[in-house]
């Protein structure tokens, strides 16, 4: 056993062979295969959302959020996005792309089994406005993860487009265009929501009379990021640069939040210890 449970490491395993069945029609565009592969997500989704409702309730009278719950909550987000790009569009490798990261922080997250907490304040205002920004930010991130695959996605395209090497993977890859047009209306989205985050984040500072957490690494970071994004929607609305260069700005924004993320160590908001 992986997790020493074997209810989370059942989850695990059929995650993982979900995701077997999506990369072998992504690799011969086997139909059986993705018919097997959605069926097993569908109950990996199932047993996700029966693990965070078990997490709302416990914490439905404790104010404190637990690592943990972001991240699975987060996983969770990326497989019912990926069943409504499935559902909507034919971009089979995108969806394979979101799940696999879906997997890893479900993996990590399930493996690890992290301790870390991250306390809400107990004044009941600045509890709701940080019950506010912890939803807005996992909402944001999940949209500007699967921004950031669209991408890479872009930018592995343009280069073997450019250099003239076909490969089969390519075949199950949408067009450039495609890809620029929706990871901008994905950015639209969750770049507003991001910044809804972060401003309702810095309200309960305020509120807490500590605004000097406001320089915190992770909070720099996090409005460093959102300067990013704002700067690839001007300029792309503007066309001021072409595909290539505003999939750069996209996953340079994304890097800062991933980093901002994982800097628990020397951060004093939301502090991981």
């Amino acid at each position: 056993m992986i997790t020493q449970d074997w209810l989370t490491d059942a989850v695990l395993y059929i995650y993982a062979l979900s995701l077997l069945f999506f990369v072998s029609d992504a690799a011969s565009g086997n139909r059986k295969a993705k018919k097997a592969g959605t069926g097993l997500l569908v109950f990996v989704w199932i047993l996700q959302g029966a693990f965070l409702l078990s997490f709302l309730i416990e914490r439905f009278s404790v104010p404190q959020l637990t690592t943990k719950d972001y991240l699975f909550f987060v996983s969770w987000m990326l497989v019912s996005v990926s069943f409504v790009l499935n559902r909507l569009i034919r971009a089979e490798l995108l969806v394979l792309l979101v799940n696999v990261v879906g997997f890893a922080v479900l993996a990590l997250n399930l493996i690890q089994r992290p301790k870390h907490t991250a306390a809400l304040e107990p004044w009941e205002v600045a509890r709701r406005l940080l019950i506010m920004h912890v939803s807005l930010i996992t909402l944001s991130f999940a949209l500007l993860t699967i921004m950031a695959l669209l991408g890479a996605m872009y930018l592995f395209l343009h280069r073997k487009l450019k250099t003239k090497k076909w490969t089969h993977v390519m075949r199950n890859m949408p067009s450039l265009e495609w890809i620029d047009r929706y990871a901008f209306r994905l950015g639209a989205i969750g770049v507003p929501l991001l910044l809804l985050s972060l401003s309702t984040g810095t309200a309960a500072l305020i509120l807490d009379h500590d605004p000097g957490k406001l320089f915190d690494g992770r909070v720099v970071l996090s409005f460093m990021a959102g300067l990013v994004y704002i700067f690839y929607l001007l300029r792309k609305m503007g066309a001021k640069d072409d595909g290539k260069r505003l999939a750069i700005w996209n996953l340079l924004g994304y890097a800062l939040l991933v980093v901002g993320f994982f800097i628990g160590s020397s951060s004093s908001f939301h502090q991981v210890v």
